[in-house]
Order: C-alpha cells, then structure tokens, then sequence
C-alpha cells in the first residue's frame, strides 16, 4: 500500500511539475529532438551546427540544424528552388524573398493556414520574444500585401560604432609619413605610390599598392559601392536616392560615378593598382593581404577577418589595415556612418514543406529571446565570459584568442549564430541593463589592436568612427536600404542583366587607354538607357513610395 501511495504521490508530482513548465520549454525540449534543415543564399565558410554555441542552443530548444548553402555568386539557386519545388525548412533567401512569396512557397507568419485549414496568426500566438525583438520596427517587416514572411535580418535597436570606411591603408604606410592627413583619393594614391618606390618589396616580394577583390558578385561592395562612398553617397544596392522626392536612379547612369573610375584607370596605368585585381579570386586576394605586402584594399572588415587575424598571429600586425574617411574631394562628406535605422527587407522564412511549422516558429522566436541572444553574442558563461558586478565580461586571455585566432568563431561559436538570425543591436540591453552584445564603445576599444590605438592616438581620436561625419550630421533615409528591398521578377532580372553587362564595362573603363574612357563611359550609358534602367528607376521610385506608405510614412511630405 505505501509502494502504490508512494507512486501515485511520484505520479501526481511529475504531472504538476509537467504542468507549471511553460508552454515554449516543452515545446522546445530536449526530450523532443528534432532537426530542420536551413538554406542560405549567404553561404557559409563552416556550416556545422556542432559548435559550443550550437550545441547550447540544441540543449536548450531541442533543435538541430542542417544547413545547406551556396556560393555567394550563385543567384540562380532560389530559381531553382523555385522550379524543383523542394524546398528546405527555413530558407534565408536574401534579396529573392519575393520569388518565394510568389511561388507560394513560404508561409505568412501572420496568416499562416494550418492543415485542419484554421487560419493562425504565429505571431500573435506564440511570437513574444519576436514581438518584443522588433518591438515597433515589427511592421517592417512586412511585405507589399501587408504579411510578413520572414524573422527579419540585421540589428534591431541598433548605433553604429565601427566602420572600415570605403578605402584602407596600412598602419606601416601611415606611420612611415607620420601619420599624415588623408582626405581625397589623391592623398591616399600619393601615399601609396611614394611607398611603392621606397619599398618596391615586403617579405621578399613585390610590394601591392591598391588590391581590389571583384570575383563574382563580391564586386558590388568591393569595387562598386567604392564609386559612391568617395561621392558622399551611402549604401544604397544599385541606387541613388533624391532625398526630397525620393526619385531613385540606377547610379551607373549618374555622370559622378566616373569620377572613382577614372582615379582607377590612372592608378592602373601608373602601376599602382594590381593588374590581377579583376581575375583574382576571393582566395588570391585573401593569400595576397597575408603576406603583408597590399598597401591598400577597399573591403569592409568583415570581408577578410580572417586574414586580418592571421596576420596579427604571424608578426605583421602593422600591416592590418587603418579606417580613413577618403572621398574624392573635400567638397564631399564621407557617408560612411549614415544610419537607415531599420530596414527590414531581408530574412529567415518558413516554407510550405516545413516538418513543423509550429515548432519551427516558436524555435525562431526563442531565437529572438534576451537568453538566446546573450548566448550567440556572448558565448558561455565562464568559458568566453564571467559576469563581474552584474556586467558580462570577456576576460584578457579570452579577448586575446578573439583578436588572434582566425577560426576563433568557428571553434567556439560565439558570433557565429547572429547573422542571419534576428538580432538585437548595440543599444539593447537586458532585463538587467547590461548590454545584450559584445559591440559596445569600451568593448570595441578595449578589443583595438595595439597598433590601432598607437594610431588613433596620432590622429588624436579614440575610435575609428571618430574620424568620420558623425551619423547626427549626415542625413536619414526613412525608406531604409534599397538593397533590402524584395523586387518584383522582371525589375530583379533587368537588375542582374544589367549589373552583369556593367561590371565588365566598368573593368573595360579602367584597363582602356586613358584617352578612351569618357567614350567607353559613355557606351556603356547609352546602352543602359536602352536595356530600361531609367523605367527600372521609376519602378523603383514607385516602391520606394510604397514602402513609406507601408510603414506610414507620407511619401509627398
């Protein structure tokens, strides 16, 4: 009788306790494994989900992915995806959102039919975290039928404090000239043509002046977007923006893009700039920064990371790279910190064949959460940070690997699981005030190579961003990025038809004799007009009005 009343006492205990967990733990147990697959259009360079922080978020959720991934050129993959009808659990789709949405091949988190035929808002029901998240940014997300299909990519809640500029230059370079102000692209080629004579080699090979990485669709931020910065002009895809009747022009037709291309041609006539610089592949270029001898590059950080840290741990931290606010002339403001706020556009959605679209959602919004986002960012507690005081912090020994220690993500994670998740930004803090993520002002100091703080304190600053206009200075678009935007089919293929046919005319440009650049511009201007990119930028302008009224903006003012 005691065995029978100790049981059922076990029984009724276990019930009450199943009962008080919330709905999301079990839900997300690790007792309920399950493994969805996840395609990215970004590619990745380890696309294991077996790392620490991986393996945390599995013990936490119960949730495994398997991630499948293209190259980063690769645009026909969501195409096809399109016309084989297989489609993975959640797709990361990029700039091909819209192809998805036409296919009916992901569903609207907000009206998501369920198989007894319900209709069901997951957002309403079980998307607090992501509610929370996104906060009143939640209707940007939304699409041109007012549903939203995706958990959307970027940082929420977000200021900018780190820049790499438009062009680098080695701290080495900087500090043979003692440190010398650099305004105008001819500052920065004068520097670096004086260098290439008095160092015709480094390491015991030739020296570089300016590398540029333009393989496959890397040449859109490393050599196009170039020609906008250096005119004042931010961020925009393939864009120019009339800020006061928000009247959008594919750049290439706009006469004062020459302007960085022509700086080229000189540089590449001159011997400055590397011939290989539109063969090269990604890996070239990469092999070429860490050997030391590439004076100059124009890529963001996060583009060579890798080697920037590989060249720390072989002994050539003075050949990283120094961030410079360079235009073209100084009538121009470098619009390198010009804050879009947040944009929407891009994200994580869930297809029509996902194994469990409930689970999948509540999944993404565990992602979302306060804990989850400490765990991406930060790591594990007493492994990649102790807590001090009530404040997370990432100890000497820990921030040394971070700094020196090219698969430093990849071994351990932290970072690796933010993009293209949803993200809170740098000025989100937790329930507690401390900051959600590693990226704040003293972080970023403290993580500051020592060459980078010898520099800055040269130029009497504290950060890189303190070189630049600040971002209170510069103007806000309130449409967000264009290069976010989900366009329709025919806009997108005449878009990538004519990036296609630019790209090679812009290498034409550079590489043609000095005396026949205005002609080939001009060629490949006409032929623009022709192929319908000024009727491209109308249809552009047209969103761009649509997606104000969208987020409630009155787009006439």
């Amino acid at each position: 009788m005691k065995h029978r009343l100790l049981l059922c006492t076990l029984c009724l205990s276990a019930l009450l306790f199943s009962c008080s967990r919330k709905i999301s733990e079990e839900d997300l147990s690790i007792y309920n494994p399950i493994t969805f697959t996840f395609f990215s259009s970004d590619g990745f360079s380890d696309i294991s989900f077996d790392d620490p922080v991986a393996k945390a978020i599995t013990a936490k959720t119960g949730v495994t992915l398997d991630i499948h991934e293209t190259h980063a050129s690769d645009s026909l993959a969501i195409p096809l995806m399109v016309a084989n009808g297989r489609y993975d659990d959640f797709i990361y789709a990029k700039g091909d959102l819209t192809k998805l949405i036409d296919a009916k091949a992901v569903i609207a988190l907000d009206a998501w039919e369920s198989p007894d035929g319900t209709v069901v808002n997951l957002i309403e029901k079980y998307g607090e975290n992501m509610k929370k998240l996104y906060g009143t940014e939640l209707a940007k997300l939304k699409h041109s039928d007012g549903h939203i299909y995706s958990f959307g990519t970027y940082e929420v809640h977000s200021k900018i404090l780190e820049t790499s500029g438009s062009l680098q230059i080695q701290h080495a370079v900087l500090k043979e000239f003692g440190y010398p102000k650099i305004k105008t692209l001819d500052d920065y080629a004068r520097l670096l043509r004086i260098y290439l004579k008095n160092n015709p080699t480094i390491n015991g090979q030739p020296t570089i002046g300016l590398s540029l990485l333009t393989e496959g669709s890397l040449w859109y931020v490393g050599l196009g977007n170039l020609a906008n910065y250096v005119i004042g002009l931010p961020d925009n895809g393939q864009w120019i923006v009339d800020n006061t009747t928000y009247e959008a022009q594919y750049k290439f037709l706009n006469p004062d893009m020459a302007v960085f291309f022509r700086w080229l041609n000189e540089l590449y006539h001159d011997g400055t700039l590397d011939p290989e610089s539109f063969t090269q592949t990604e890996e070239m270029w990469k092999a070429k920064i860490a050997s030391g001898r590439v004076l100059g590059i124009g890529y963001p950080l996060w583009g060579y990371t890798d080697i920037r840290k590989q060249l720390v741990s072989d002994g050539m931290p003075e050949r990283t790279y120094a961030y410079l606010p360079i235009v073209s002339d100084e009538k121009y403001r470098d619009p390198s910190l010009t804050d879009f706020g947040y944009a929407g556009g891009w994200g994580i959605s869930i297809s029509k064949n996902c194994s469990d679209v409930v689970r999948a959602f509540k999944f993404m919004d565990w992602m979302c959460s306060e804990e989850a986002q400490v765990l991406v960012n930060w790591g594990i507690e007493g492994v990649n940070y102790i807590v001090k005081d009530g404040k997370r912090i990432v100890p000497p020994e820990e921030l040394m690997r971070q700094k020196t220690d090219p698969d430093y993500s990849a071994k351990t994670g932290v970072g690796k699981w933010v993009y293209p998740f949803p993200e809170y930004g740098n000025a989100a803090v937790d329930s507690k005030g401390d900051s959600i993520v590693r990226d704040t002002r003293p972080n970023i100091i403290d993580g500051y190579l020592p060459v980078e703080k010898e520099t800055l304190s040269r130029y009497g600053v504290d950060m890189w961003i303190d070189l630049f206009p600040p971002s209170s200075t510069l103007e806000r678009p309130p449409y967000g990025q264009l290069w976010r935007y989900n366009l329709p089919k025919e806009t997108n293929d005449l878009l990538l038809a004519a990036d296609e046919y630019v790209k090679q005319s812009l290498i034409q440009c550079i590489v043609s004799d000095p005396k026949e650049f205005d002609t080939k511009w001009n060629e490949m201007v006409v032929r623009l007009k022709e192929m319908g990119m000024e009727e491209a930028g109308k249809t552009m302008t047209e969103l761009i009005h649509q997606q104000l009224e969208l987020w409630g903006i009155n787009p006439a003012k």
